[in-house]
């Protein structure tokens, strides 16, 4: 089964500005998805640092993998801002 495609415009809207809407909404929405993912770093991060200092309740290789978690996500979240400070248009 095909789906037929169609071209649906509204004729009081030039192409060319719909498509530079279109453009402009895609770059806002993907500046809000890579937000989110920073904001989920400090989350994994925050969460890792719980379970790194948590004592001997937590198995030993995951403490050093929480650890190691730490940094890595900190520093990823930190390029992350870098990037969306630096690409804000």
């Amino acid at each position: 089964m095909t789906a037929a495609l169609t071209l649906v415009s509204d004729s009081t809207e030039p192409l060319s500005d719909r498509i530079r809407r279109l453009q402009a909404e895609a770059r806002s929405m993907a500046r809000e998805h890579v937000a989110a993912l920073e904001g989920a770093l400090v989350s994994v991060s925050r969460l890792a640092a719980e379970i790194a200092d948590g004592g001997e309740a937590y198995p030993v290789g995951a403490r050093q993998m929480a650890r190691q978690l730490i940094a890595e996500c900190e520093g990823r979240a930190q390029t992350l801002d870098a990037i969306l400070t630096r690409t804000k248009s």
